[in-house]
């Protein structure tokens, strides 16, 4: 008799294999707390580790933001009139609230910021 697999595999995005390998390459970190912390198996990260040595992923520069895909519920966007968004690297928090009436202006803004 054979087992059919229950669970399918995650997909994670460049940038978030990025951020997590940058995260392990801060001074003093653990590859298996990195993994931990963000749901992810540490053998996994480690072969993440290994591609970015390989330049298959690209390294996150020191103090880069990288944008993580969010997801929000149809009533907070229909509450709101502003676009927020919460950015966090370590201990620094940055809040950015810009008017959903200029919804495209921030997507050009956060696509220049993102460069």
């Amino acid at each position: 008799m054979t087992s059919e697999k229950t669970q399918s595999r995650r997909h994670y995005s460049a940038a978030a294999k990025a951020q997590v390998v940058a995260e392990c390459n801060e001074p003093g970190a653990s590859v298996a707390k990195v993994a931990m912390a963000h749901g992810i198996n540490a053998n996994v990260v480690h072969r993440w580790r290994q591609l970015a040595r390989e330049g298959q992923v690209r390294p996150v520069k020191a103090g880069e933001f990288v944008a993580l895909p969010l997801m929000a519920s149809p009533e907070a966007a229909a509450s709101s009139a502003d676009i927020r968004v919460e950015l966090r690297r370590g201990p620094i928090t940055m809040i950015i609230t810009w008017p959903a009436s200029a919804a495209t202006n921030f997507a050009i803004w956060t696509r220049e910021l993102l460069r």
